[in-house]
């Protein structure tokens, strides 16, 4: 990971629910999207344990089809997301409009 000055990953578990609510994903597919807009594939000891711990915290479930879980968000994690995202707006909207 690129060092910015400030740990950056802690958004991991907002955007995986974020592009989960665009379409359901398996974990190479969150992945390589995540790639896309920093620059950098996030490992699978890293999207895995996230994932995890979102079904653990019962916002997104998975449908196994042979070795491939794809997942996708909960009712309770449609309304995480929607949470989430007014937050981020809220907290970061200005930076975004400076950039």
């Amino acid at each position: 990971m690129k060092n910015y000055g400030c740990d950056m990953r802690g958004l991991l578990s907002f955007q995986i629910l974020w592009l989960l609510s665009r379409k359901r994903m398996h974990g190479e597919q969150i992945a390589e999207e995540i790639e896309k807009r920093r620059g950098e594939k996030p490992k699978p000891g890293t999207i895995y344990p996230a994932l995890k711990e979102l079904s653990r915290n019962g916002l997104v479930k998975g449908s196994k089809s042979g070795k491939i879980i794809t997942y996708s968000l909960t009712e309770k994690g449609k309304k995480s997301v929607t949470q989430s995202v007014r937050y981020f707006c809220r907290s970061f909207g200005d930076i975004l409009g400076e950039a």
